[in-house]
Formats: C-alpha cells, structure tokens, sequence
C-alpha cells in the first residue's frame, strides 16, 4: 500500500518552527511521507505567522500559492486563530487551527487523508529517536515554553499563544540529550520568555538522570552546561536572576550571548509598550555583565515610530545605542497587529517619519558593530561550520546565532564538514561579519 504523502509550509519564528518538527513527527509516527513538492502531496499543510501585517500577508499568499498548486490545504499556526480572515480571503481551505494545536492538525490530516491502515513498520516508518528536524543536523532548536505572561501593548502574542506554559525540566533535558546523541552541537534555547522558565510551576523540582533539578532557568542553563555542546540562550527579558546567568558563561559552560529585546531606551515610551526597565539601570548592569565576562555578546531588538515617540524619545534610543555598544541590533518600525492596545494610542508617527528613524537607527549601529568586531581582528577563536562550498565554509562564533547575525568566512581550506567546531584566527571584518583562516593544531 501507498504511504499516503503531506506536503509542509513552515512560516515564521523559530518557535513555529519547532511546532512545525513536532506534527511532522507524529505524521511520520502515523505512516505518512512527507514530500517537498506540492505536486506530490495528497494535502498540503501551511504553519503561519500572524504577528503583524506583514507575516499575515505572507502566510495568506503561501496559503494562496498552496491552493493554486494543490488545492488541498489545511492551515494552522498563529494566524489560524484568526480563521475568519483566512477563511474570507481563502474559502476552500480544508481545516484551521491556531498555534501548538498539534492533535487538531494531525486530526485534520488524518480526515482528509486517512492514515494507513496497518501496523506501525519500523523499517518502513523510521522517525529517528530526536524527532523531525527542520534545522541543519548540527543545530537545533529547544523550546522550554509556551506562552507569555507579559502584557506589552504593541503584541498579541499571550492572544494566540496564551500564558506562560513551562515544560517540566527532565522533559526538556531528555529532549536535549536526545538531540545531543543525534549529532546536535549547538542548542538554541527559545521560549516567548525564556527568563519566566518555571514560573508558572513555582520552580517544582523535577528529575532528570535520577537527580532533582529545580524548574528554573539558571538550574535548565547549568545541566544544559553538562551536555558538552554550544547552548546559545533567545528572548532572555533582563529580570535581577539573569545575572546568576553571567558566570556559567564566563566559565564556558553555556555560550557567552544573550538575546535581550528591550524595544526602546526612553522611559515614557517604555510604560506607553507596558515595558520593564529603564536605560539607566540596563547600562549599569550591561557594564556589570561585561566585567565578569569581557567575550559577552548582547543581542537586542528595538521599535521605532512607536505612537508618540518624540524626536527626543528617538535621541534617547540613539544615545543608548551609542552608550550600550550592543554588539547585534534589530530594528523593526512600528505596526499596527489587530487587537493589540497599542492602536488606540494617540499620535501616530508618520511612515515617512519611521523610516528615516530606522535609517538613522540602523547607521548608528552599523558603525557601532564595525567597531566592535575590528576589535576581534588578530584573536582565536571558536567557530561551528555551517556551510562548505568548494574550499570555502562559512561559519558562526559565539556571537553569532543561526539566520538572524553575522557569519565567519573561511576561505582556502579542506577537509572541513557541517556541525565541526575549529579554532581560527581572525583576520577582517566588516559591519557584521568576520573572515578568518583556521590556526593549525
């Protein structure tokens, strides 16, 4: 009997994406293929993204293209909690559902496409042990949560995705070896709010390899630690406990980069988003944090053409920038995301405005990064191979997560694979990125 075959659209963050390896998996389990072209798939299922207008659009094209190719899809994912709009433009879908509703997607599937029906072959259904995987081999994503507890007025997210829901500690660490065994050399720990680990659960003790382990960050960062691979930490909010953080990376144990989204730097604006934090007390502790590790690499994310942002407000952020020296900076303007309070805020800023806020945001930063990675010219370093071509490779430091920073190249080389951690010396740079050639053993 033929295995019956699903074609997968997988949009948005990388949290989607592990939502994405999760129905893939139980798919596989139930005796599907999954094929890589839409001419080959009985149903074609699209995860989205619905944070903001722009994601929509794009998972209402892809949607759009689906249909067009195959005409038989099924939509989940963020903007599948808003079926009515995707149901408006896109009437012949078959099922929606909205984010981490992995047994109403299966279900769907398994309507429209009935599963096979014999027993589970696991010569002919190998899944191996660490499930489906999106990501290159060597990298994989760790979600630790759900869910988010905060109430900024600009997202929707706690809408879609509700409040924060942590998983127990052994069943993460469990995945994490699993993935270690597997050939993962870089865990890349996300969540909607990585430092709320456990606080849903009042940091229950759990178990892992016979031991307690309390459900809490610094406990999760510490064991992580043990398993002899990069842990690279995500949206990382700056609550006092981070700072017990800092010391297991100075001590090497967990990578020595944080990814901290502090949106904005003036006070006003901070309480207009429903922000923790004032620039102040960040550029102590940044100060701080870079005393007791000098190679900490600070990630941020910032909004401008917030609703009422002055231009002084904006020279705030500027004159953060310029006193922070964060080393990697992204920098979305203002949109509005249907349902979120921050729509209802007077004093709007001009589009033309936002975006010559963002340029000038983005210019600053620039000289800022270039800079500091000048400063890495003529030292050793660790890099991961991502990616051979010839006898190039490009590569990631420390400082450098997967898509979203800069790269190292290495240029006239041989004998190097995907997922190989080497020593390299580096020998340029430019705004973002490094080039380097690998120090002899």
């Amino acid at each position: 009997m033929n295995q019956p075959k699903v074609g997968f659209v997988s949009l948005g963050c990388p949290k989607a994406l592990v939502d994405s390896e999760r129905i893939l998996t139980q798919l596989r389990l139930d005796g599907y293929s999954i094929v890589p072209s839409y001419r080959d798939a009985d149903v074609v299922v699209v995860n989205t993204c619905g944070f903001i207008d722009s994601a929509k659009q794009e998972s209402l094209d892809a949607i759009g293209e689906a249909l067009s190719e195959n005409g038989r899809v099924i939509v989940t994912g963020c903007m599948g909690a808003q079926a009515e709009q995707i149901m408006k433009v896109h009437p012949q879908v078959l099922s929606v559902s909205g984010p981490h509703a992995y047994e109403a997607v299966v279900g769907a599937v398994h309507q429209h496409v009935p599963a096979p029906d014999r027993q589970h072959d696991p010569f002919l259904d190998l899944v191996p042990p660490q499930g489906v995987k999106l990501t290159p081999r060597h990298y994989a994503y760790l979600k630790i949560s759900e869910g988010c507890n905060h109430r900024c007025s600009f997202c929707i997210i706690p809408q879609l995705r509700g409040d924060l829901v942590s998983r127990p500690i052994g069943e993460v660490m469990d995945e994490a070896e699993r993935l270690v065994k597997a050939g993962v050399r870089e865990l890349l720990v996300i969540s909607q709010d990585t430092s709320a680990y456990g606080v849903d659960l009042r940091y229950r003790t759990g178990f892992w390899q016979g031991r307690p382990l309390k459900t809490q960050m610094q406990a999760l960062c510490s064991a992580l630690g043990e398993l002899g691979v990069w842990v690279r930490l995500h949206y990382v909010y700056p609550y006092p406990h981070v700072d017990n953080i800092i010391p297991l990376m100075a001590e090497g144990r967990i990578l020595p980069y944080l990814d901290i989204p502090f949106q904005h730097a003036s006070p006003r604006i901070l309480k207009l988003m429903k922000r923790p934090g004032n620039a102040e007390g960040v550029l102590e502790r940044i100060h701080a944090w870079r005393e007791t590790c000098p190679d900490l690499t600070l990630r941020s994310t910032f909004i401008v053409g917030f609703p009422g942002e002055t231009e002084a407000e904006f020279e705030e952020l500027l004159d953060f920038l310029d006193e922070a020296e964060l080393d990697r900076v992204g920098c979305f303007k203002y949109s509005p995301v249907d349902g979120a309070p921050a729509n209802a805020l007077p004093d709007p800023v001009p589009e033309e405005l936002k975006e010559e806020r963002w340029q000038r945001l983005m210019e600053l930063q620039a000289e800022i990064s270039a800079e500091r990675l000048q400063q890495r010219i003529g030292r050793e370093i660790d890099v991961i191979i991502d990616r051979v071509e010839g006898d190039s490779a490009t590569a990631r430091s420390s400082a450098d997560a997967p898509e979203i920073d800069g790269v190292v190249h290495i240029e006239n080389v041989e004998g190097l694979v995907s997922g190989e951690i080497i020593r390299v010396r580096v020998e340029g740079a430019d705004d973002y990125d490094l080039w380097a050639v690998p120090v002899e053993a």
